[in-house]
């Protein structure tokens, strides 16, 4: 059976009941166990609100109330942090708290002690660098194990991915803050981390928000593109496919897309994928470029540059430090105030700016 990724336009005035019927389109009912509970994953690549960067609200309660209608009623929404990222800020300026609220969905934090506990896991799967990355084994949530999982992506570009979305929003829930350790080997991270996610939930389902797409060096210093457009699929490997040809690439150029595709975990050539909806949207093309910034521009030089034997010296130790000291004031502290804002005061002057305020 060919993979389904539903793919349709949308509207401010429409958005949240169109979630739904996207994920109607996509097969939700089929793709999960109702018996277990939901673990909603959000998207917080900035705690900063930036358009295109992080889960949206509409698309958060969209899900919700899709998934609550076709009768998953258990429902949790599990949080993460980064070195750079704070999830207490993202999920207020985000406005993602104030939707789990009114929704009556609790939240978790796979960095608390008291909401969930790393274990070591077993990979059945063979992997391509996890176990070398992290010799003494690998420690996933004990939270994860036996729920289904549903991704909040964005349709974004990203320094080190190229373009990111479903695979990649594993990244954060299933590694600890030690993930930084697996940079220089991304690609293969991500499919060892798909691999991992097929073993321990009962289902997995993606809901994908390109309302507003983000264009040129992601995940966070981006050009905001209006694009209304929504896609939905259980198949991390085939949304990322359609996300990465709509924005202009070829989904087989990416790695992470041909190494899960070529195990057997996905499907990114496109000619094999069923597209449902506006199927007309896969036939346009975006021309996104990702380009670098400050970050990336550093950040290469150590991963996969002519400095990459210093990675342990660079990465593993201490000295980590002055990379995520750098990286806030960058971002947070020049970038934004002098950029960013600028942007964002822009984005709330169009359709979709004017939704978020209400929220």
């Amino acid at each position: 059976m060919k993979s389904k990724v539903a793919l349709i336009r949308t509207r401010p005035q429409t958005v949240v009941d169109d979630v739904g019927r996207l994920m109607n389109l996509a097969d939700v009912e089929q793709s999960l166990d109702r018996s277990v509970t939901t673990i909603l994953k959000n998207n917080l690549s900035w705690h900063l609100m930036f358009p295109g960067a992080n889960t949206t609200p509409w698309q958060l309660e969209g899900t919700i109330l899709g998934l609550r209608k076709a009768g998953f009623d258990d429902l949790v929404c599990v949080e993460n942090e980064t070195v750079v990222t704070s999830a207490s800020k993202g999920e207020i300026l985000n406005k993602q708290r104030p939707v789990l609220e009114r929704h009556n969905i609790p939240v978790r934090y796979n960095f608390k002690p008291a909401d969930m506990t790393w274990r070591r896991y077993e990979p059945k799967a063979a992997m391509l660098v996890l176990d070398k990355i992290f010799p003494k084994g690998i420690y996933i949530p004990d939270f994860f194990h036996g729920k289904n999982v549903v991704h909040l992506p964005t349709v974004k570009c990203h320094i080190y991915t190229n373009m990111t979305g479903a695979m990649k929003n594993a990244f954060g829930g299933l590694l600890d803050n030690k993930r930084h350790y697996c940079h220089s080997k991304i690609h293969e991270t991500l499919v060892d981390l798909l691999a991992i996610q097929k073993e321990i939930h009962k289902g997995i389902f993606v809901v994908t928000d390109a309302t507003t797409a983000g264009n040129g060096p992601g995940p966070r210093t981006m050009i905001p593109v209006a694009k209304s457009t929504l896609l939905a699929s259980n198949d991390c490997v085939a949304v990322d496919a359609v996300a990465a040809k709509i924005m202009g690439f070829d989904p087989m150029d990416h790695l992470f897309i041909r190494a899960a595709h070529e195990r057997g975990l996905g499907t990114g050539r496109i000619e094999e994928i069923e597209i449902v909806g506006d199927v007309d949207v896969e036939k346009e093309n975006w021309a996104f470029h990702t380009g670098n910034n400050a970050a990336s521009r550093v950040g290469n030089v150590f991963w996969f540059g002519p400095l990459k034997w210093l990675q342990k010296l660079m990465f593993h130790t201490p000295i980590v430090y002055a990379f995520i000291f750098g990286s806030a004031i960058y971002h947070d502290k020049i970038w934004y105030p002098t950029t960013g804002k600028k942007i964002v005061d822009r984005f709330m002057k169009t359709e979709w700016g004017r939704l978020f305020e209400k929220y």
